[in-house]
């Protein structure tokens, strides 16, 4: 928990507030500017009652916009911090383990952070745990940091598309110009790639889409050859494959692994002004190429995969899950009088993911998620959210000070 007792941390905040702190230990103040430094002593005072509400914040676009922190995020965090109102980050970001995530996250924005109030788009795989001895193949994010990521997760057995490109470049040609890339950070595959002999070819047995793909030829092709091959046994071709008599006319019918998306955003706020494709922009794609192949949803086939993250309830619920626990930690002083949580307020730039997340989420516990929108993201200021909010406001900060305002929390 951020603390506010160096007179250096305390001279920072207040040139943000606008009012003048001397360089003496006395921490004497210009008389004009009396009134603010008392207003911060009040709200950086510990709780003297138990917060029964919290927060959600979305990162991209309400803390930071690309690798930016956004004005007035530092002051909306430490605000929470210092009365211990809990919040988590959920993010349908992700490509890094959460602790360089988290402190990274922690130096950019000045606050202290861990990671048990972090859920990025793919922590969830993390409790995967019947591929954990299997053969995976991940996909997404810059170089191979999604193998190390998945790696430290527990999965023993990590393949990427960049793997397969290494050991046959033939696989994708209008890739192999990038091979040197490539080469400077694959691996050896586990096994060959040889049909004739199924029983000791390379087999994939999920397929974990971590982070946006950077490659999305290389990356359609290999998850194509992938969905329609025996068994997930790479260089073949199910013979179910367009089986009328099939459901889904055969395809994936034939043991092919699962297909898992870590969140279904298909715009991003990044630093460029307008908002750019994300994960979802892939997905799409491949469901395009999927239905040229397979005929899709006019001949009665569809892509079977699980579509994880924001706006959908299982990462809700894991959320939830981790948002209590840290709660109960942060207040543990108040133990056997903690209560209920009885409100969190999911504060988002996305009226697709984090909009449409807070509004739809039934939670088990009867907690009523209260979805805010900023306007320094993804939402464009003045046009109708598909998905309508509690509240519209300017940034976090605004965020903060409307939600505590509802809950009648003394500043």
């Amino acid at each position: 928990m951020a603390t506010f007792t160096s007179l250096r941390h305390i001279s920072k905040i207040a040139s943000r507030h606008n009012f003048f702190v001397s360089s003496s230990p006395s921490l004497s103040l210009l008389p004009a500017c009396t009134s603010s430094i008392r207003s911060f002593q009040t709200k950086a005072t510990p709780p003297a009652r138990i917060p029964e509400f919290a927060f959600a914040f979305d990162i991209d676009g309400v803390l930071v916009r690309s690798s930016d922190p956004l004005p007035r995020a530092h002051q909306a965090l430490s605000y929470l911090q210092s009365h211990r109102i809990p919040f988590i980050l959920l993010t349908n970001g992700g490509g890094k383990h959460e602790d360089e995530r988290v402190a990274d996250l922690s130096s950019k924005l000045d606050v202290s952070l861990s990671t048990s109030m972090f859920v990025q788009s793919h922590t969830p795989f993390a409790d995967m745990h019947e591929y954990k001895d299997k053969t995976v193949m991940v996909v997404g994010g810059d170089e191979d940091r999604c193998r190390i990521v998945a790696e430290k997760y527990g999965f023993k057995t990590v393949v990427t598309p960049g793997d397969i490109l290494a050991a046959y470049p033939e696989v994708w040609p209008f890739s192999q110009q990038l091979l040197p890339y490539y080469k400077g950070f694959t691996r050896a595959l586990p096994a060959p790639i040889d049909p004739t002999s199924p029983s000791t070819s390379l087999e994939i047995d999920a397929v974990f889409v971590f982070n946006d793909p950077r490659d999305w030829g290389l990356d359609t092709q290999i998850i194509k050859d992938v969905l329609l091959s025996e068994k997930g046994i790479m260089g073949t071709f199910s013979k179910k494959n367009g089986d009328a008599s099939l459901p889904n006319k055969g395809y994936q019918q034939d043991g092919q692994p699962p297909l898992y998306f870590s969140n279904p955003d298909l715009l991003w706020a990044a630093k460029y002004h307008l908002p750019r494709l994300g994960q979802g922009g892939f997905r799409e794609a491949l469901e395009g190429v999927w239905a040229a192949i397979t005929g899709g949803p006019s001949a009665g086939v569809t892509l079977q995969k699980i579509v994880m993250g924001k706006p959908h309830q299982p990462t809700y619920a894991f959320a939830e899950k981790r948002l209590i626990s840290h709660r109960q930690h942060l207040l543990k002083q108040f133990d056997g009088r903690l209560g209920h949580l009885k409100r969190v307020y999911m504060v988002g730039d996305n009226p697709e993911s984090d909009i449409l997340g807070g509004n739809s989420y039934e939670s088990p516990h009867g907690t009523d998620w209260a979805s805010v929108l900023v306007q320094t993201g993804v939402y464009v200021e003045g046009t109708e959210p598909a998905h309508k909010p509690r509240k519209i406001v300017g940034d976090v900060w605004d965020a903060v000070e409307w939600a505590t305002e509802q809950e009648g929390w003394s500043k």
